[in-house]
């Protein structure tokens, strides 16, 4: 049988995207790694779809920025 444990935080990258793997350029990860102050980052003003957000498995959620790449591709609801 598969083990189905999530994995620790500790092992999800806070600078790759969790639904792509890519980069997901997050400045606030960017400033933490370099300690080169960098602006607000994209995803502080951005809104992201309820369902893009539920593709995140929940042991990723709140630890690693979705990408602009996949945050574009998910259509937004009309309001």
């Amino acid at each position: 049988m598969p083990d189905t444990t999530p994995p620790p935080s500790s092992a999800i990258d806070p600078r790759v995207c969790p639904l792509c793997g890519q980069s997901n350029q997050c400045a606030n990860e960017v400033e933490r790694e370099t300690g080169i102050a960098q602006g607000p980052c994209w995803c502080t003003t951005a809104t992201f779809d309820p369902a893009l957000l539920a593709r995140i498995a929940p042991e990723a959620r709140r630890l690693a920025c979705v990408c602009a790449r996949c945050a574009a591709k998910t259509p937004h609801p009309t309001l």
